[in-house]
């Protein structure tokens, strides 16, 4: 799995209830054909990110099919996580900067 683009946003809490800050990324990914994720209308990866100062992490993601918005139950694996995750977080970074 290989993460070829991406978009990020913050997401406002009208409410004001919530403590720190939501990202919602769209992580376009590259998988191999033999994969059972592969799609040929191509994959994205909708994570829900949190971060309040130094603690920051994956809320929630979901597997989206790109054509049809479908959502696929595949789930990450542990090394995938991580990688998901250190993305994330350097990205918020940039994008903070």
């Amino acid at each position: 799995m290989n993460i070829t683009s991406y978009t990020v946003e913050y997401i406002q809490d009208p409410t004001g209830i919530l403590t720190g800050d939501r990202y919602e990324y769209f992580l376009d990914i590259d998988v191999d054909e033999d994969d059972e994720l592969y799609s040929e209308n191509g994959i994205k990866l909708r994570v829900l990110y949190y971060k309040n100062g130094e603690d920051e992490r994956i809320l929630n993601y979901h597997f989206v099919e790109s054509h049809s918005g479908n959502i696929l139950d595949f789930a990450l694996d542990e090394e995938e996580e991580k990688t998901v995750s250190a993305f994330c977080r350097e990205n918020l970074s940039q994008t903070q900067d």
